[in-house]
């Protein structure tokens, strides 16, 4: 991660079925290193159940990426395989890499139908049985006529996975875990007994084809799209030790860094850090339990106290593995994770990931483009303004002042790299007040304005380096040295 690093997320749930992503994404690039975006995290870009209306997640055939004539079309909800390779290497030559969301956890959309012997398991606890071992129509076998074994002739059946959750022979939607297997150990084990099966057909990882079949495909996707990490989906359903021999053999092989960033859906911190702890190699997580305290200061317009922000954040304890985000695609409006963070908070927000020391910042995509469906209009301005303030200023020593329920604030003293930088940031979501806070002694005699818009006045830095830093009601002020006339 270089200086300031900062990815975009380059994707919401709704966007139109229209391919159009791929070559907006192309156009964008320019614009994006201009911004300070270093690097964009990608929707999954391989054939999902249903076609081109198939946000990816429904995961049908992984060495489709818009290629192939399979489930009635040859281009994904994105655009085709030319235009993600062209919008790749667009990035690329902008100096932006390119992270790959990638969905191991199941597969769905199968061409035939296999008869298993299988058992009704119980949804809420999966490891009690509620009927007999019986046969099931399972929707297990992919062999993938449109791809015709181009890139691989591996066609899975029901041995390659655990279970399923429909029946064809009785049409019932159920839970059911296939005779001779066991649900996946390493999982997320908070919920429902064991949370390995999160839907369709659920992969077997202790399969030893499955992973060596999961090893070819790895090496062929960073071959074949030159990416430079991933964002790895629903890792809680998935053995951490999976996940740590994997991507040690995709390193080793092909002596790529392969920058990981996995999305453990969870408030409780000590999970996360036992995820990281448990996958043995070099991996961040999403901030997820960040997240939720953005998402409950919103909602609590004022009773929320802002000394707490970062209490039990990933960012807090683990600042080097720890990718802040305010919102994605699964937490936005309508998201199956919806989590929204109202609109009047996200300034703050966005303040509180973007210009600090600590964590690797994500941008969402639905905040800066907007997202229609939800009638939600883009934040273009407001963040292209704390991106400017990333980029050029938010650098150098930080001092905290995590001191009021309903105000708090921190300041940067800048560093001799980047002229002119160093800033102070007030948040309230009361009253408003001033914070006196250090900056530094060497912007003594300064006069600091407020670039948000929010102080209408500006403010002199004291011979100690002391300023008395002014924040209106539910608002973010951001002071940066004032350049002389």
């Amino acid at each position: 991660m270089s200086d300031n690093g900062l990815i975009m997320q380059y994707f919401e749930k709704d966007l139109p079925d229209d391919g159009t992503l791929w070559k907006s994404l192309a156009l964008d690039a320019a614009k994006l290193k201009a911004v300070g975006v270093t690097a964009v995290c990608l929707p999954p870009a391989y054939k999902g159940a249903e076609g081109s209306s198939d946000t990816g997640y429904n995961v049908y055939d992984l060495y489709d990426l818009g290629e192939f004539n399979q489930k009635g079309s040859v281009r994904t909800k994105y655009g085709t395989k030319k235009e993600y390779l062209d919008a790749i290497k667009e990035l690329h030559a902008k100096g932006i890499n390119v992270y790959a969301d990638i969905a191991l956890n199941h597969k769905m959309g199968a061409d035939e139908v296999e008869e298993v012997k299988a058992a009704e398991f119980n949804s809420l606890n999966r490891y009690q049985m509620i009927g007999d071992n019986r046969k099931i129509g399972a929707w297990t076998k992919f062999t993938f006529p449109g791809r015709k074994n181009k890139y691989s002739d591996f066609k899975w059946n029901w041995r390659h996975f655990d279970g399923i959750d429909w029946d064809q022979k009785t049409l019932k939607k159920s839970l059911y875990k296939f005779a001779g297997k066991e649900w996946n150990e390493g999982v997320d084990d908070t919920a429902n007994g064991n949370y390995d099966y999160l839907m369709g057909a659920d992969i077997d990882f202790n399969n030893q084809e499955v992973y060596d079949e999961l090893v070819k495909w790895g090496k062929w996707y960073l071959e074949t799209t030159g990416i430079d990490g991933m964002r790895l989906d629903a890792v809680k359903h998935i053995p951490a030790s999976f996940y740590r021999d994997w991507l040690y053999r995709l390193r080793e092989e092909t002596g790529k860094e392969l920058f990981t960033v996995g999305e453990f859906w969870h408030w409780d911190r000590n999970l996360l850090e036992k995820y990281l702890e448990d996958i043995k190699t070099p991996a961040s997580l999403f901030d997820v339990p960040l997240h939720f305290s953005l998402h409950n200061c919103s909602r609590a317009h004022g009773d929320y106290d802002l000394r707490r922000i970062f209490d039990g954040s990933l960012v807090e304890s683990s600042p080097i593995s720890a990718v802040t985000f305010v919102d994605n695609h699964e937490s936005q409006p309508g998201g199956s994770l919806e989590s929204w963070v109202e609109d009047w908070f996200k300034p703050m927000a966005y303040a509180i990931i973007l210009l600090r020391q600590q964590g690797y910042p994500c941008l969402f995509y639905g905040d800066y483009k907007g997202i229609p469906s939800s009638k939600i209009k883009s934040k273009k301005t407001m963040l292209d303004k704390l991106l400017k303030l990333r980029k050029n200023k938010a650098y150098g020593y930080q001092h905290d002042y995590l001191d009021d329920p309903n105000c708090i604030g921190w300041t940067r003293e800048g560093d001799d790299e980047h002229k002119d930088s160093g800033l102070a940031v007030v948040i309230s979501d009361g009253t408003g007040g001033t914070k006196r806070m250090y900056i530094g002694r060497h912007f003594a005699g300064a006069h600091f304005s407020d670039v948000m818009g929010n102080a209408k006045y500006n403010i002199k830095i004291d011979s100690e380096g002391f300023g008395d830093f002014y924040v209106n009601r539910d608002a973010v002020s951001v002071w940066v040295r004032k350049e002389p006339k």
